[in-house]
């Protein structure tokens, strides 16, 4: 589906209008087959019986109106009347062809539009392509309230502590998560309205002397049964007892003002009724020690972004179910049954966010259950089955493993308050008992199977869906230990130190579920594990293990409300054992289906891109720049050259002009000393010349690089020499990923590159409209590697892999003019940097519209039919690479 094509389509439909055929015409646009939209012209009326009424099952009910007719109530009837939905029409439609009405009756997205506008909602109908919206709920602003406030306590109280250790942090931190229990139990029915704050404005000095002694007594208090309170104050005896090992360890308490009092009253006066357990994580990240979750490489995940984790993974499959169910007692019972058995498994579960939602999806989907039996006439148990004991964990940090406990009891304190509004009756929340199985260990070095076993005693295999957010940490930034670690699960890789420290989450994940169709896994990562030499090197291992992909999300950026933002970009994967069954890539939200995904995350086979020498297409060589290796003293600026000249005339004849990857996209003028050995005693007459050569000869002296200490006695040369007096195009190695396009550009001859780029010499002009088209950063994005999130491009696994067909001079000629274009229109700018040009909010129109055409020629070459997006690009190019790699092989 070419989102462009059908927008236009739609804007000439909306033109044209004609009340006969609009909604026909409307269902081809999406592509529906012809022969049901002909059967459909025949007999319009023949579902519906209403000649104003056109129903074409599971896809629309269309209800055509006067002018003098209010849609919106039309459209409010049909959504009341049981018939409509007899022939479960994804979409209802009601116009007078001036204004639209529309309702999505899976997503309960509306649409209320001039008709004429059609054309700009062209993504609400996408579901009858195939395409899915992915839909997913707002972060709760009374959570960023919370956490922000939670903060401002957690600075206070370090303020008045300067000296605590780093055990008193941990207590401290301990303290904190007590707190955030009793703001909770407060306002949700657990304690006495207000009991907790007012207890502490009416029972505590304003200065905040003696309130420390106020929170050991309640402390325990909250740890002492009922019968064994006698010697405790009245006011304390109101509180009723925890359990679940929440108040017993005694810890010590931080010191007092009024400050920091004033600031916990002002916390439990907010509405943490309307607080999620989940930003419990979020709250981590607001109140404990800077950079102790940065140190383990973990991430708060908000709900919106949980939720296109586990959606896929198992929620939607359970929808799907009860829809296919709810009408069917039988079914309904065995469905229930299926979701109380289900476990959850977070191998890296930090504060517990991802054991938290699945938690209360299941049990508002269980809440469903109970209504469709109820709808048609029978009870089931009014409260919610699923257990915490079926919520299992893995977590390093002391602290986040505790948090997570304490998260998902008022998880579950939530759902039954849920159920009893639903069903008036609920479970009583104290004491507590159940607790989820979360173990403090490394997950790299415990066995899974032991923390969450995949058969009972009974032989029976469990249906386990494992989900989470795993440490990323990049080879450079894992420490010793996370590098021992890597050594301890990732022996069998050939080039596992060049993984991230994630791999090892993806590599236990897929021999944990590599024997069982029951178990399906989803890890959020960054991106960098679908790219460049990772791909390569850790996907192969994995498909080996009868383990495929089965849905994912490409790049998305990934964030929250959290303090300290992560803000990465990130990839979602999920894993199963090798089935037959649906896969589906998420590409910007749109859900479409695919054959088969591979390590790229594209629609594609399983070919993996490795590094080459030659191009495997019809390209001349690119070569890397050379290397100096002087410390810095053989470049100049634009002054210090204009000062050697001054001093010297003659030193102009051994200084070029410089030009690296920075230079070429910011405009900065840069040159270099270049000394040829026949001129390198009449160089060093020069004095400027001379003194830096000498500099430059102690610097590689002092190098202990083998190759550079060899070079110290001729330090007037580069180390590695690769220029050649030729014009070029310039490659920058790395590009920010914003950029719609890498902006490569022609160099005249004479200037040196050094290895912060590529270089192409004497290069015929259609190279650069091959490597500057769309198609070609396609290519690049999927394969290359990445600087943080910038794009690394690399000659060996980027250009020299790149498929690109044999092509004919008159292409060829073609390419030049549009090449030509380009240059012209940049040029048009002369006062602008390449970063300005390439900028995709400040690009000038006449440089995109060059590009465009440009991308359209390079797209003709590889096929005749328009390429529908970026996808479909890719998976071209990946079987077009396959083929040449066979045909390679076979010469």
């Amino acid at each position: 589906m070419n989102p462009v094509e059908l927008q236009e389509n739609l804007e000439d439909l909306t033109e044209n209008l004609s009340r006969e055929t609009f909604i026909f015409e409307l269902l081809t646009a999406y592509r529906l087959p012809k022969s049901t939209v002909s059967l459909l012209k025949k007999s319009p009326s023949k579902l519906s019986g209403n000649n104003n009424q056109i129903i074409l099952k599971n896809k629309v009910l269309f209800q055509a109106t006067t002018i003098e007719e209010d849609e919106h109530i039309v459209i409010d009837n049909l959504q009341k009347d049981k018939n409509t939905f007899r022939y479960n029409p994804r979409f209802l439609i009601v116009t007078d062809f001036q204004t639209l009405l529309a309702v999505d009756t899976k997503t309960k997205e509306t649409l209320d539009i001039k008709i004429n506008d059609l054309g700009r909602y062209y993504t609400f109908f996408l579901p009858w392509a195939g395409m899915e919206k992915a839909q997913h709920v707002n972060e709760n602003p009374a959570d960023i309230r919370a956490a922000s406030k939670m903060a401002k306590l957690y600075d206070q109280i370090i303020k008045d502590n300067p000296n605590h250790t780093e055990n008193g942090l941990y207590d401290l931190n301990v303290f904190l998560s007590r707190l955030l229990f009793c703001f909770f139990a407060e306002d949700t029915g657990i304690f006495k309205k207000g009991l907790f704050t007012n207890s502490i404005d009416s029972n505590t000095q304003i200065s905040g002397d003696g309130i420390g002694d106020y929170f050991d007594s309640l402390f325990d208090v909250l740890n002492t049964k009922d019968t064994e309170r006698s010697s405790f104050a009245h006011h304390f005896t109101e509180f009723p007892y925890v359990n679940g090992g929440l108040f017993e360890k005694k810890i010590k308490l931080p010191i007092f003002t009024a400050n920091s009092r004033r600031l916990i009253i002002e916390c439990g006066k907010l509405g943490w009724d309307a607080i999620n357990p989940d930003i419990f994580g979020s709250m981590i990240q607001a109140v404990v020690h800077p950079g102790q979750r940065e140190n383990l490489g973990m991430h708060y995940t908000s709900v919106p972004n949980i939720m296109k984790v586990i959606e896929p993974l198992f929620l939607n499959d359970l929808y799907d179910e009860l829809e296919n169910s709810k009408d069917d007692i039988k079914k309904l019972t065995k469905l229930r049954e299926r979701i109380s058995k289900i476990k959850i498994f977070d191998p890296a579960c930090g504060s517990g966010n991802f054991l938290i939602i699945s938690y209360k999806e299941l049990s508002k989907l269980e809440s469903k259950i109970i209504g469709c039996a109820k709808d048609i006439g029978h009870q089931m148990m009014p409260y919610s089955g699923v257990s915490l004991n079926s919520f299992y964990g893995i977590e390093i940090d002391d602290f986040a493993h505790e948090i997570a406990r304490l998260s998902l009891w008022l998880a579950q304190h939530q759902m039954n308050t849920y159920f009893d509004d639903l069903f008036g009756m609920m479970k009583p929340t104290l004491p507590l008992k159940e607790s989820g199985i979360i173990v403090c260990k490394n997950a790299a070095r415990i066995d899974w199977n032991v923390v969450c076993p995949r058969i009972d005693y009974k032989n029976e295999k469990f249906e386990i869906y494992m989900v989470g957010n795993p440490p990323y940490l990049g080879f450079l930034q894992q420490k010793a230990e996370q590098k021992k670690d890597m050594d301890l699960v990732l022996p069998l890789v050939n080039g596992y130190r060049k993984l991230d420290y994630i791999s090892c989450w993806f590599y236990k994940a897929a021999e944990y579920i590599s024997e069982s169709f029951d178990i399906k896994i989803a890890f959020v990562s960054t991106n960098s594990t679908s790219q460049g030499e990772q791909a390569s090197i850790f996907w192969p291992e994995i498909f080996k293990m009868n383990v495929e992909i089965f849905f994912a999300y490409q790049s998305f950026k990934w964030q929250n409300n959290a303090k300290n933002n992560a803000g990465v970009t990130c990839v979602i994967i999920g894993l199963r054992k090798v089935s037959s069954k649906p896969k589906y890539l998420y590409v910007d939200n749109l859900k479409t289906s695919a054959t088969n995904i591979n390590a790229y995350l594209a629609n594609s086979s399983n070919v993996v891109v490795t590094k080459r020498t030659k191009p495997l297409s019809n390209l001349p060589t690119m070569d890397l720049g050379s290397a100096a290796y002087d410390g810095g003293y053989l470049m100049l600026t634009q002054e210090e050259r204009n000062a050697f000249i001054s001093n010297s005339p003659k030193s102009e004849d051994f200084i070029k002009p410089f030009m690296g990857s920075a230079e070429f996209i910011r405009n900065i003028k840069r040159y270099c000393i270049w000394i040829e050995d026949k001129d390198s005693v009449e160089a060093t007459k020069i004095p400027d010349i001379k003194n830096r050569l000498e500099i430059v000869k102690l610097f590689r002296e002092k190098s202990g690089r083998g190759k550079t200490l060899e070079t110290a006695e001729t330090p007037y040369k580069f180390t590695e020499i690769r220029y050649k007096k030729a014009p070029a195009i310039i490659a920058p190695i790395i590009s920010s990923e914003t950029r719609e396009y890498i902006p490569f550009g022609f160099i005249k001859e004479g200037i040196v590159v050094p290895n912060s780029a590529r270089i192409i010499y004497n290069s015929e002009p259609h190279i650069f409209a091959i490597i500057t088209s769309r198609m070609h950063m396609v290519w690049v994005r999927a394969v290359a590697g990445r600087l943080k999130t910038d794009i690394r491009y690399s000659g060996t696994i980027c250009y020299n892999t790149f498929p690109f067909p044999s092509i004919t001079l008159q292409q060829k000629e073609e390419l030049t003019g549009h090449v030509y274009n380009i240059l012209g229109e940049r040029e048009k700018y002369p006062n602008r940097t390449m970063a300005e040009l390439y900028d995709p909010d400040k690009m000038p129109d006449g440089l995109k519209v060059a590009h465009k055409y440009l991308d359209t020629a390079i797209d003709q070459i590889y096929r005749s039919k328009p390429f529908e997006n970026d996808e479909s690009r890719l998976s071209h190019l990946f079987k077009l690479y396959e083929e040449m790699i066979i045909n390679e092989t076979n010469q």
